[in-house]
Parts: structure tokens; sequence; C-alpha cells
């Protein structure tokens, strides 16, 4: 046995390494066994050959590599020679695969032989490899979810894929349910029944369980968690399960699943379950997402068609109507011709409003540098006003927009201020003090506060003229450009449109 401290017996010594629960063994020189605690007698006779244990009751006195010649030529071997050869302590972590365990070992030698320390960390090298892989597969996950140039079916084939190496299944599917019947949308499978495409009706399938749960359905063993003679185990004979419920839009969509044949020698673990829990969630989003898209798709197209009948079926006629009106007024002098020309360019403003609105919508294309006073003097020039006035105290201000949207937001602004405030208008572009963005004010007669948050609402308008959506394709520009806009007096009285948010470049 090892020297024993000055100050405790052999008996208390030995007392005390039974008691630290890690495995201790001392041999001498000739490398005969001299001392093992329990746990180090434990370790010694599981590594030890057979016909070795037949033929002695203690093992003290063995030798140790002739009793264990599996160890012999190993990492064990070789750092354990060196530390007798060297008198010098070694350390190291090694995997023996004979008894699938990893050991912490540590060696100390003297003058009469060599006490070894031996610690099972197997435990804390499965934890740490689970983490290692599961860290990897969050983010492959992420990789995978974020790259914008895979399809949504792409990257669900992906992400199962994925799932299946990381969960050690063979089959990965995402279900759809509909109407009391499951089909296999996607699938990563061995098994020919979790094939994509393949249906089954829904109370013969597992996830006729897992639709009912919020949490994940599990099984590590199913036969023995209560599935045998299941209509569900009958039909696919899963021996592990794991799967989640799909939602779009707080509805029942299907199911996302992995599962084996085989059952598993252990549970899932918190991190495998949350990895699962992570990609339903992503897939429900995801699916949420598209349908999102669809219904703004089918939208668009609705407007696309209407903003094509309103200019081509309303304008045309319009058209015709203003040349008769001309050749009208050539022809005779009424009182009625002035204000059925008035109507008329109304309803043309009212016609590229709608277009705007149906058309361009609050889309913003491509962001760009713009010269806030060049941009102001061109927009000027389309206000039909021959007296009104525009005065620009915007010197080399730059601003990151869509110029063809911002020329549409000045447009209107211009001619809102005109329809209000006559044709001897006048109308300042600024830099606000606080230098986060501009103003658009005029003379006129004004917006009263009461009404100030109803002027960009779509259709309000104070003016028989007005078509009430000049200021509402304004606020949508804004919006589409992440600004903001208010209204208060300007500095003669009138309106005056603060516009704040801006990036200046």
């Amino acid at each position: 046995m090892t020297d024993v401290p000055s100050g405790l017996g052999s008996d208390d010594f030995e007392t005390i390494l039974n008691r630290m629960g890690d495995g201790f063994f001392a041999v001498d020189t000739e490398w005969r066994l001299i001392y093992a605690n329990d746990r180090g007698q434990e370790i010694l006779r599981a590594a030890m050959a057979d016909e070795v244990l037949d033929s002695v009751d203690d093992i003290e006195g063995l030798h140790f590599w002739d009793s264990i010649p599996d160890a012999v030529d190993t990492e064990f071997y070789e750092r354990y020679h060196d530390a007798m050869e060297t008198q010098e302590d070694v350390s190291f972590d090694e995997y023996y695969p004979p008894l699938r365990t990893w050991f912490d070992v540590r060696a100390f030698p003297s003058d009469s032989g060599l006490s070894v320390y031996l610690r099972d960390i197997t435990e804390e090298r499965r934890l740490e490899r689970q983490r290692r892989e599961s860290l990897h597969a969050i983010q492959r996950l992420y990789a995978v979810s974020s790259d914008r140039e895979l399809s949504f079916g792409e990257k669900i084939d992906a992400l199962l894929e994925l799932s299946r190496e990381y969960l050690d299944l063979p089959n990965g599917f995402l279900t759809h349910i509909d109407d009391g019947t499951q089909h296999v949308e996607r699938s990563r499978a061995d098994h020919p029944d979790l094939q994509a495409g393949e249906s089954c009706p829904l109370d013969e399938a597992y996830c006729r369980r897992t639709i009912e749960m919020d949490q994940l359905l599990t099984a590590a063993n199913a036969v023995e968690e209560g599935w045998d003679g299941d209509p569900a185990h009958d039909r696919f004979g899963l021996g592990t399960y794991i799967g989640g419920r799909v939602e779009v839009d707080g509805e029942l969509y299907g199911t996302l699943c992995f599962a084996d044949t085989e059952p598993r020698e252990e549970p899932f673990t918190d991190t495998q379950r949350t990895f699962v829990e992570l990609l339903t969630r992503w897939v429900s989003y995801e699916l949420e997402r598209q349908h999102a898209q669809r219904q703004i798709e089918r939208e668009r197209d609705r407007l696309d068609e209407f903003a094509s009948v309103v200019s081509h079926d309303l304008r045309n006629p319009l058209n015709t109507a203003k040349g008769r009106s001309e050749l009208l007024s050539g022809e005779c002098d009424s009182d009625h011709l002035p204000p059925i020309r008035r109507s008329l360019s109304r309803m043309d403003t009212l016609i590229e409003d709608l277009l705007v609105l149906a058309r361009d919508g609050v889309r913003v294309e491509e962001l760009t540098a713009v010269d806030l006073s060049d941009l102001v003097n061109d927009a000027w020039m389309t206000t039909d006003r021959a007296g009104a006035t525009v005065e620009v105290d915007v010197n080399e201000l730059r601003i990151s927009a869509d110029e063809s949207r911002l020329r549409q937001l000045l447009e209107n602004l211009f001619r809102n201020a005109a329809e209000h405030g006559g044709d001897s208008v006048s109308v300042a572009v600024g830099r606000l003090p606080s230098g986060s963005g501009f103003y658009v004010e005029d003379d006129g007669p004004g917006i009263p506060e009461s009404e100030r948050e109803r002027v960009f609402e779509t259709g309000y308008t104070t003016t028989t003229d007005g078509t009430g959506f000049g200021l509402s394709i304004v606020s949508e520009i804004v919006a589409a450009h992440e600004w903001e806009i208010s209204v208060t007096d300007g500095r003669e009285g009138g309106a005056r449109f603060e516009i704040t948010g801006v990036e200046i470049v």
C-alpha cells in the first residue's frame, strides 16, 4: 500500500480512500498490485481478463499488465512507464474502449512503485460532446433558415437532414393535417410510409396525440411507454418518436416529427427537446410568412387590376369629355363650362391619386442621396398656380430617400397648399432647427388643431375640389421611409408639415 500520511493510521487512510468515490490503486516497481480501494477494485476487476479472475479471489499481488493485457501498448501503458522511468508525476484524460469509459488519470511515482488515481469522467465527456453538437446544430439551423438563396422547401429539406443527424434518428418529416387525414408534405426518411406524398387516417398516426399537446410529444421506448397495441404503432412500428405541433395564424397546420423503428437507450435531452421546439416554431413562422405573402400578392393583383380599370376604362371617357368641353368652349360662351372643366380636372387628379395608391402604395424601392433643394424646385414646376411662390432654404441638404416617392410627397404638399391657399399662395421649404428633417409650410388658412389628426385619412377633404387622397399619399410615403410627419401652425398662420426621422447624408 502507498505511504500513509503522518498522523493517520492505515485503517483511517484506507477509509478515506474508499470514501472519495474515485478509483485508486498502487503497484510496486515490478508492476505487482499492492493495493486498490473499493472503487479501484471495481475498475480493475472489470478490466481484467476473465481467466485471471477465475483463478484468484484477491487481485493484490497480480502482475498489472499480465492481468489486463488489453491495456498494453495503450496510452495508459506509455504514460505509466514514463512516470516510473522519469519519477515525474503524469496526468492525462484517456478513453478505455473495453470499459467504454473515459478516465481522468493522475499517476504519482516513488522509489517503491506507482500510485494511480482514476476518476470516471465519461458523463462529463458525454455532456461536453452534447453541448458541442447542440451548439453546432443550432448554428447550422440558423445558417440554413437565414439563407436567402434557398426556397422554403429547400430549407425544410436541409433542416430535416440536419435534425436527423443531430438527433440520430433516420426519419424526419413535416405533415399537414386536413379533414382527419395526415399528409406527409416534406420528408427525409427511410421508412416507406413516411415518404413525401404518403397519407393515412389521423386516428392511425402518432400525430393525433401530438396535436393535442402544447408541448412536444416524445417516446424514447414506445412499447414501454404504452404504445404497444396502439393503431399508430401497429401501422408504423415506431420505437422512438419526437414531434411538435405546427400552427399557422393560431390554427393547426400539422406536425414536425422525427422517429426511428428502434427504441433509444436514453430519453431525449433537454437540449434536444429545445432544438426541436425551436425548429417547430421556425416552421410555423415561415408558413405564416408565406401565407401572408400569398395574401399580399393576391391583394396586389387585385390592385393592379383596379389600376388597369382606372387607367383605361375611366381615363378614356374622361379624355373624351375634356376634349369635347374644349370644343364646346370655342363654339359658345356659357357659365356652365368653367364648373364642368373644374370637375373634369378634379376627376383627372383623382385618377392620378388612385393610380399612385394602387400601383405604388407604400413601397420604397432604392434609397439614394437626394439633393432636397433640387428636388423641391423640380416638384414645384408641377404646381399649376401662376401667382404661387416657393422659398427654398435647404441649400446643400442631402437626405437618404427614394427620389421618386419623395418627389410625389413634395408635389402633393405643394398641391395641398395651392388648393387651400389660392393662386397667390407662398410656400416655404426649410431645414428643421433640430437637424432631424425638414418642413413644408404655407401662408394659407392653416389647419384647425381639431382636424390635424384626420387630415392624413384616406378620403378626408375640406374642399369641394379636393380628392381626399393627397395627404394620405404623403402619409404613406413618410411611413414607407420610416419617417414621421406632424402638422402645426406656419409662421404666417398657414399649415406647417414637419417631417422628422430623416437620415441626413
